[in-house]
């Protein structure tokens, strides 16, 4: 069996710095390595319309928006497949068996869910099914393309272990088809989960607190220049805190020590930088400017690839729809198996028509 990555995106909006951390440095990397026997990168339009069915066209219009994050930041659809969730007719068929191997209680527990719910303002019996449903149609994303690695955020890892529990119960009935998944976390922990500008544990394009990998220059430096650091550092002079401060959050996951000789050589690298701030005597300000030129020498080879691919949107929707089509091909497969093991394969299946023809004849 190959070495196999699927991983993916809800299409409800451009891509922002907390998903660069979370997975899509991660997958660049992965795709480059060359390890792995195929990579599976997808849009995930039916998932995002569980909770945005009354604005299908959010999602029509954020599907270029991803695909075109994708590529500016490295995706190769010469190294990786890319396709669209919603084409992939075989991912419905799979979630509706899958459906039948867990119970209502199990999916309620993740706590994944749960959070998810709350940030929406779902109550109650307001949750729409296919939300509710949405880790077993995540788990047949992976099991249809046999992934064996999802590289994602931590806050994944429940939805991960609801494919892994799906996996063994199938497996353990039918035949053992399916693959079980294991995570790739971020190699960075302490930005594992990019805060949002507020501060917030998550950055949300619901929340309105991201920075968009597409973002221009003076749009990232009004988001840095507002973000939050540390409520208690008032006066220069003051202690500041680094944990819980945004600013380093990001400075943890961007900076390199050739920043620091480039734009603040008064120190050399960021643990300097760290211990002067929690001594007092060093501005949020002068931080935040470091910050924003980190960011945006990280952002403008992304804005200019981003801007060439822009000039042929056409080009854009074809390379969706040959991934798509290959990636069809693998699911078909799987598919092919998935029925063979559950036997219900009726006209595939020469044995059950002949078995059946006798039975008859012998009446």
């Amino acid at each position: 069996m190959g070495k196999i990555i699927l991983t993916g995106d809800r299409p409800t909006g451009k891509l922002h710095l907390g998903h660069y951390v979370g997975s899509l440095r991660r997958r660049v990397e992965l795709q480059n390595a060359g390890d792995y026997d195929k990579m599976f990168v997808f849009m995930a339009d039916v998932q995002a319309l569980t909770d945005n069915a009354d604005n299908p066209e959010k999602i029509r219009q954020n599907i270029i928006e991803v695909a075109l994050d994708y590529l500016a930041a490295g995706l190769d659809p010469e190294k990786c497949t890319l396709f669209v969730q919603s084409q992939i007719t075989e991912l419905a068929e799979l979630t509706t068996y899958l459906m039948n191997l867990i119970s209502v209680s199990r999916v309620q527990r993740n706590p994944t869910v749960k959070t998810e719910v709350k940030m929406r303002g779902f109550e109650g019996e307001s949750i729409p099914l296919g939300f509710f449903c949405y880790p077993v149609s995540q788990a047949a994303d992976i099991t249809l393309f046999k992934a064996t690695t999802v590289p994602a955020g931590e806050d994944q890892e429940p939805m991960l272990e609801v494919t892994r529990e799906l996996v063994r119960r199938f497996n353990q009935i039918y035949a053992p088809v399916l693959v079980e998944p294991n995570i790739m976390l971020p190699e960075n922990a302490t930005a594992r989960r990019l805060p949002g500008t507020d501060g917030k544990e998550k950055m949300s394009k619901s929340l309105g607190n991201c920075i968009y990998l597409s973002d221009d220059a003076d749009t990232v430096w009004q988001k840095v220049r507002s973000m939050y650091t540390d409520p208690t550092h008032v006066n220069l002079n003051d202690p500041g805190h680094v944990e819980g401060n945004a600013v380093f959050t990001y400075l943890d996951a961007f900076s390199k020590p050739e920043h620091f000789a480039a734009y603040w050589p008064e120190y050399q690298n960021l643990d300097e930088l760290k211990d002067h701030y929690r001594r007092g005597g060093l501005g949020d300000m002068k931080c935040k400017k470091f910050l924003n030129e980190i960011l945006n020498e990280f952002l403008e080879p992304m804005r200019q690839r981003r801007h060439e691919f822009e000039q042929d949107i056409p080009e854009i929707y074809n390379i969706l729809k040959k991934g798509t089509e290959k990636a069809r091909e693998t699911a078909a497969q799987t598919m092919s198996e998935v029925r063979a093991a559950m036997q219900i394969n009726y006209f595939d299946d020469q044995e059950l028509i002949q078995s059946q023809a006798e039975r008859y004849r012998q009446k």
